[in-house]
């Protein structure tokens, strides 16, 4: 998972895409945001015109945002740009919801921040009419929000039903009963052990209430990865980010991380990774914090992947 506002280039996209495929990852997805976190000043191409120009290039792995949020788009739009990657695609394509997070960004280009109760209004509006588009004709919406009127969305999607429904979240609980009638999966940010037990437990307690089997529903997390072939490796990456961000000590901030990310050699990252699938994680989003860093990327290919099959 590429944080996409930090500057990283078309040409950047390109190079990564042909390592992800080359390197047997399953995916490739990307955050979708405008305004950059961590770089000061850097640049962010629109997340999906970026998963059109890939799918375009690519052939094998699945792409997606980690998520939209529900304030940048009308959701008829936001239904209709994924439809057209996913026949760009062929079906390779998973749609990230949110509700948003980051109000420096919507202050800077005029996207409405509203508060947190309106946001998750706001976003469970958008997941209706999404999934609503790509699965019936001729039907009216009557929201808060929005208003529609014999809308049929054409074409329907290439994959079918729909393309696969991520809704990302810390799993409170209007959160998980959304999730339960409408998600095939549900992304949440690394937590310790604990608190990711706690998040599957509310989505399965969920799915019991809303008549569907638990196991219907994907679990996945999006963490920060740095694996490196020895410790010292693994410090000098993590040292680099540092530069890039432009504060803190890398001992300092794996010690204060370490219960939340992917830290540390192959092993030690197979064994994590290990563990989170004890605690039903269905799927794992390696945050690559520093996207020029393709040895990385190599690395984890040649010597991790093949440890979790």
């Amino acid at each position: 998972m590429i944080e996409g506002q930090e500057g990283v280039t078309w040409d950047d996209w390109v190079r990564l895409a042909a390592l992800v495929e080359r390197h047997g990852f399953e995916g490739l997805f990307r955050s979708d945001h405008y305004t950059a976190i961590i770089r000061p000043q850097a640049g962010a191409l629109d997340a999906w015109a970026t998963l059109a120009g890939l799918a375009a290039i690519t052939e094998r792995i699945r792409l997606g945002t980690l998520v939209s949020p529900a304030t940048f788009r009308h959701p008829s739009l936001l239904a209709r740009m994924a439809v057209t990657v996913d026949h760009i695609s062929r079906g390779r394509v998973d749609v990230g919801m949110g509700s948003g997070w980051y109000e420096r960004e919507h202050v800077e280009h005029g996207f409405r921040f509203l508060d947190s109760k309106q946001r998750f209004e706001l976003f469970a509006e958008q997941v209706e009419i999404v999934v609503r588009s790509w699965t019936e004709q001729a039907f009216d919406h009557d929201g808060e929000a929005y208003e529609l009127r014999d809308q049929t969305a054409l074409p329907q999607p290439f994959r079918k039903p729909h393309p696969p429904l991520v809704l990302g979240g810390t799993v409170k609980p209007r959160f998980a009963a959304l999730a339960a009638r409408y998600a095939d999966e549900v992304n949440t940010l690394g937590a310790p052990n604990d608190e990711l037990r706690e998040r599957k437990e509310r989505l399965d307690d969920a799915c019991v209430a809303a008549e569907r089997d638990p196991a219907t529903l994907g679990f996945s997390v999006m963490t920060a990865c740095f694996v490196g072939s020895d410790e010292a490796d693994v410090l000098e990456r993590i040292g680099r980010f540092v530069a890039i961000r432009g504060e803190g000590d890398p001992a300092t901030l794996v010690a204060e991380r370490a219960d939340r990310w992917l830290v540390g050699t192959v092993d030690e990252v197979a064994g994590r990774i290990q563990e989170l699938q004890e605690l039903g994680v269905t799927r794992i989003f390696l945050q690559h914090l520093n996207h020029t860093d393709d040895e990385m990327v190599e690395l984890i290919g040649a010597e991790l992947l093949p440890l979790l099959v």
